[in-house]
C-alpha cells in the first residue's frame, strides 16, 4: 500500500475522525476511514502515536486470587460490558499516575503495588490509532461509585471459577476477555 494523504473529516471533544487516502498493490485508489485522540494528523508520521492515550489497569488483590473487572455500560454496542478498568491519560501525567488516579476514580480502590507494565499497544487497530500501556499490579481498599456521571460502572473481584463462567457468557472487550482466559485456566 502506498499512502497519498490524510484529511481530517470531523473532530468531537474527544476523537477526530479521518480519511486516509492510498493507493493498494494493484493501484486502487482506496479511502481508511479512522478515529484518532490526535486532533491534528497532517501527515503518514502523524499516524503513528509515540506516546500511550490511555492506560488499562490489570489488578488482582493482595492474595493474587481474584482479578478486578469493571462491568460498564457502553453505548456503542448499547449493553454491559466486562473491561478492565481503563482511562486516558491527562497531560503530564505518568502512566503510573494515571493508573492510580483512574483506578481510585472508577472503583474506589488504591493501586498500591505495581509489578510491570505491558508494552504499548494498539486499543482498537481495526479502527483508531488509539494506544494504551497495560499497568499490573495488586489494589486494595472499599469499592466506591465511580466519581464520573458520564459512565455507569460496577467494579468487582472475580475468582478463576467465576471469570470461566463469565467468559462462558457475558460480552468482553477483547484484550479483557483474552487476558482473562489465560488467567483464569487451571
Amino acid at each position: 500500500m502506498q499512502f497519498k494523504k490524510v484529511e481530517k473529516k470531523c473532530e468531537g471533544k474527544f476523537i477526530t475522525r479521518y480519511d486516509i487516502t492510498y493507493e493498494t498493490v494493484d493501484h486502487q485508489k482506496k479511502v481508511y476511514e479512522m478515529i484518532s485522540r490526535n486532533g491534528d494528523i497532517t501527515d503518514f508520521e502523524g499516524l503513528h502515536g509515540r506516546m500511550a492515550d490511555a492506560v488499562v489497569i490489570i489488578a488482582t488483590d493482595e492474595t493474587g486470587e481474584k482479578i478486578l473487572i469493571d462491568k460498564e455500560f457502553r453505548l456503542a454496542p448499547g449493553e454491559w460490558v466486562y473491561n478492565f478498568p481503563a482511562g486516558l491519560i491527562d497531560p503530564g501525567e505518568t502512566p503510573q499516575e494515571s493508573a492510580k488516579r483512574e483506578l481510585r476514580e472508577e472503583t474506589g480502590l488504591e493501586l498500591y503495588e505495581i509489578n510491570d507494565f505491558i508494552g504499548t499497544s494498539y486499543s482498537a487497530v481495526g479502527f483508531s490509532n488509539e494506544t494504551n500501556v497495560c499497568v499490573v499490579g495488586k489494589a486494595r481498599g472499599e469499592f466506591h461509585k465511580s466519581t464520573s456521571t458520564l459512565e455507569e460502572i460496577e467494579a468487582g473481584w472475580y475468582t478463576k471459577a467465576e471469570v470461566r463462567e463469565l467468559l462462558k457468557k457475558a460480552k468482553f472487550a477483547a484484550r479483557t476477555q483474552a487476558y482473562c482466559y489465560v488467567w483464569s485456566r487451571e
